[in-house]
């Protein structure tokens, strides 16, 4: 049986791009085994993506403090079809913000937590141009939500 991990992303610079790309290639990475990826922008994912997935990977800028309203947009349609039907569920998220992403980060910690999801490993903050260890951060996130799919 195959596994789906889902990604859920608004990328809308070449930062967040450069980041979704990584963990794109983490999640995709040969030695894992029977994980299929999924990625769908924030504005166009559905509750019936969300309910047809294993895991979660969600990617995000911080704008003016907080989650971008897509990514929001992506919460509001998805939060009560799939409220009792996913809990459990391990996810990630990568963030990218020119200035503070705290509130970027509690708003996702408020709803996941609200949807029972559990935080298959630590957050990966960008800030300004992602660096090399950076990038190589959002590899690790996607390898690593990804590997616990595996049977």
């Amino acid at each position: 049986m195959t596994a789906r991990l889902l990604i859920i992303h608004h990328t809308p610079s070449p930062h967040t791009q450069a980041m979704f790309e990584a963990v794109v290639s983490g999640a995709t990475d040969p030695e894992i085994d029977g994980v299929e990826v999924v990625r769908r922008a924030a504005l166009a994912v559905t509750a019936s993506d969300v309910l047809h997935a294993d895991g979660y990977l969600l990617g995000t800028p911080a704008n003016l403090g907080y989650m971008s309203g897509a990514l929001k947009h992506a919460f509001d349609v998805v939060y009560y079809p799939c409220l009792d039907s996913t809990r459990g569920r391990p996810f990630g998220l990568y963030l990218h913000g020119n200035e503070g992403t705290e509130g970027a980060e509690r708003g996702v910690t408020s709803i996941t937590t609200g949807l029972g999801w559990v935080k298959a490993s630590e957050y990966v903050v960008v800030s300004g141009k992602p660096s090399k260890d950076d990038l190589e951060a959002c590899w690790e996130l996607g390898a690593t939500v990804a590997a616990q799919l595996m049977a």
